[in-house]
């Protein structure tokens, strides 16, 4: 059997595959590519402590193939980091991954996209984060005028309670009708 290397504990394999929608080769394929990120730092065998703390930071995480053409890559590690930085430990990185996995269930993805698109973290999408997430996807092509018609529109037809923001609720109403949602709310590792 000779030296074969263990990354991980039986029991951390156990307790990663419970908490995400890999099994444990994947998990073994995730954290290959998080130490890859920055091989100094992040050790072959991962303790319990160094899969909490042990951190790539976020720029180096936005250089991901996976990531790096994304307009949403700084707000996605913001969201899925522990230290609210985008600075990302093991775990943080393995959630990630997780939940942008095609496994992912629907409705864990939507309540995700909504977290990345509340840019202000105030549980609504309001004029501010919708002009936020706009002016991403469309790599700030449209004019003040085009994207502010935009806003009022997405409100207009998606503001069931008319308080002039989506709140969740509002927000998984229209994302679960959109048909390539989930075909486009994916990385695969």
């Amino acid at each position: 059997m000779g030296n074969k290397l263990v990354t991980f504990t039986e029991e951390q394999l156990d307790d990663y595959q419970d908490c995400t929608f890999f099994t444990r080769k994947e998990i073994l394929r995730v954290h290959k590519k998080f130490r890859e990120l920055q091989p100094d730092v992040v050790p072959r065998t991962m303790t319990r402590e160094d899969a909490v703390h042990v951190r790539v930071p976020r720029d180096v995480l936005e250089r991901l193939p996976e990531l790096r053409e994304n307009p949403f890559k700084t707000r996605i590690c913001e969201v899925f980091s522990s230290d609210g930085k985008g600075n990302l430990s093991f775990e943080d990185f393995l959630d990630m991954l997780s939940i942008l996995s095609e496994h992912a269930p629907r409705d864990i993805k939507v309540y995700y996209a909504f977290k990345i698109y509340d840019f202000d973290n105030d549980q609504f999408l309001g004029p501010s984060d919708l002009q936020q997430t706009l002016r991403l996807l469309t790599r700030s092509q449209l004019l003040p005028e085009e994207m502010n018609q935009v806003c009022e529109k997405v409100v207009d037809e998606c503001d069931v309670d008319a308080d002039g923001r989506l709140s969740y609720m509002e927000f998984e109403h229209v994302i679960t009708r959109a048909p390539d949602f989930l075909s486009t709310f994916h990385i695969r590792i």
